[in-house]
């Protein structure tokens, strides 16, 4: 006589599935021993690669930013090439040495930032010109910056309607308003410079509108005459 079939119960159903994935974990297991050791020895060496590098990478954003410190009196009292080269003899780097040693950092890039405005007071166009393209700011305001530095190299190269372009674009990214007349008149000049008279009349005319009470916006009138005539 057959016996009923025993019935199964939920709890049995996953004491199996437990069995089976436990079987079938540790069979998997001893069959890539190897490999799976491999990986979790490269993942912790890699963890502590990340952390050392993390780590090392604060501490020279520290040594950058001290650096930068203590060359910035130069800079600000116009000793630019000094501020470039350094002060050996004082045990002060140069804004180029610490751009080479300690770039990508914030202190890094706050330096390459002052390395391309000290090329600029020292006519060597070209060079800061590539320095501000590198440069990766780390606000708004020396995103603006960095624009401004661009349009005012190309200024100087001649370039004229890449400087325009970039006068614009630093007037757009200009979220304060801090230097947004200025950069308007210096995109609207330069697209004169370039030939297009249409669009220096609309930036001298949003001037006038938007910004009336500024010496830019106030000389807008004199610039429409002459560019309407």
């Amino acid at each position: 006589m057959l016996r009923p079939k025993k019935k199964i119960t939920k709890k049995q159903l996953k004491e199996d599935a437990l069995v089976s994935s436990y079987v079938k974990v540790t069979t998997f297991y001893e069959k890539h021993k190897r490999e799976i050791s491999i990986g979790v020895t490269v993942a912790v060496v890699l963890a502590i690669v990340a952390l050392i590098y993390f780590r090392n990478r604060a501490d020279n954003d520290q040594r950058a930013m001290a650096q930068v410190a203590a060359v910035y009196k130069f800079f600000d009292n116009g000793q630019y090439q000094i501020a470039i080269d350094g002060a050996p003899e004082r045990n002060i780097a140069g804004l180029r040495s610490i751009v080479d040693n300690y770039g990508g950092t914030d202190g890094g890039e706050l330096a390459t930032f002052y390395l391309a405005s000290a090329y600029f007071q020292l006519d060597s166009t070209e060079l800061a010109l590539a320095c501000f393209e590198d440069f990766s700011p780390g606000n708004q305001f020396l995103a603006v910056s960095r624009y401004s530095g661009i349009a005012a190299c190309h200024e100087a190269l001649g370039n004229y309607r890449e400087a325009a372009e970039y006068f614009e674009r630093a007037a757009s990214a200009d979220v304060e308003g801090v230097n947004v007349a200025e950069n308007l008149h210096h995109a609207a000049r330069n697209y004169a410079e370039s030939g297009e008279r249409a669009k220096a009349l609309e930036l001298y005319r949003r001037l006038k509108k938007n910004h009336p009470t500024t010496r830019y916006g106030r000389e807008a009138d004199r610039f429409i005459t002459e560019l309407s005539v």
